[in-house]
């Protein structure tokens, strides 16, 4: 199996502040891994550095075979699908839905580019594939929050990345949004031609079966990284947390809370 991702001893610093510290990290051809993490982990900083938006400090970086600083990284990022709810600001209401998902192609806002009939036929297997193909002839201003998250997904996965990131997909919708988004992501894992794929969250339970492996990050550092089901433990979960919880599994998920305290009354 060979390295899809590979993080050796990776640092970086902001302003003499270490965000990101001895990171080591390898993710293999046929393995999903979900990233989970506080707000102010490092997590937008790790995704950052996958994409080659930021350089580490120290450390040496490969991704799909290539090291930073001897590869052209515009065009290793053509073979990177990068999914966030941020980029819902970059696209213009105005916009069809399939024109969205064909903009994916070309990596761009906004579909510029004079796409072929080919095109129009993929984007709308992948707008099936992750279940809104309904949206046809549809603008964007006009789709729900779950909606245009699944628009996202299509637009990601047009250029046949060997890599897909999902960077916080749920944020923002309601729970039926996101157990159906959820859903459309475990489909589409599942698929034997299927992307590896990175799920970023800092929702445990949002944790799919189909993601094999997890990296727990906290301040900057890997708390714990392996195996999902080795992982998701009330006891290793509360370690990472610095509080008591309780996991509990349902349907392949994982669900926490807090251990009930007592108070001592004698």
């Amino acid at each position: 199996m060979t390295n899809v991702i590979d993080f050796q001893n990776v640092s970086w610093k902001r302003q003499g502040e270490t965000i990101l510290h001895n990171i080591d990290w390898q993710v293999t051809s046929g393995q999903h891994w979900a990233i989970l993490g506080l707000n102010g982990s490092g997590k937008t900083t790790l995704l950052n550095m996958v994409n080659g938006y930021i350089w580490p400090t120290a450390g040496t970086i490969r991704v799909l075979g290539k090291t930073f600083g001897k590869t052209d990284i515009r065009e290793l990022r053509k073979a990177i699908g990068w999914v966030s709810s941020s980029l819902q600001e970059r696209i213009r209401g105005t916009d069809l839905a399939e024109q969205i998902v064909i903009s994916g192609k070309f990596a761009s806002f906004g579909l510029y580019d004079q796409p072929v009939a080919e095109d129009y036929e993929r984007a709308h297997q992948l707008m099936e594939q992750v279940g809104c193909s309904h949206l046809h002839g549809r603008t964007y201003q006009t789709c729900s929050q779950g909606e245009k998250q699944k628009l996202l997904i299509a637009r990601g996965l047009m250029a046949s990345p060997a890599l897909l990131i999902l960077d916080e997909p749920t944020n923002g919708l309601d729970f039926i949004t996101r157990e159906e988004l959820l859903a459309s992501i475990q489909q589409l894992a599942a698929q034997p031609d299927a992307p590896t794929i990175l799920f970023v969250t800092h929702h445990i339970e949002e944790i799919l079966p189909i993601f094999s492996h997890t990296l727990l990050l906290r301040e900057g550092t890997i708390f714990d990284k392996g195996k999902t089901e080795n992982l998701l433990s009330a006891s290793t979960l509360s370690g990472f947390y610095r509080l008591p919880v309780e996991a509990k599994e349902q349907n392949g998920r994982m669900w926490l809370s807090l251990q009930e305290h007592i108070p001592n009354t004698n």
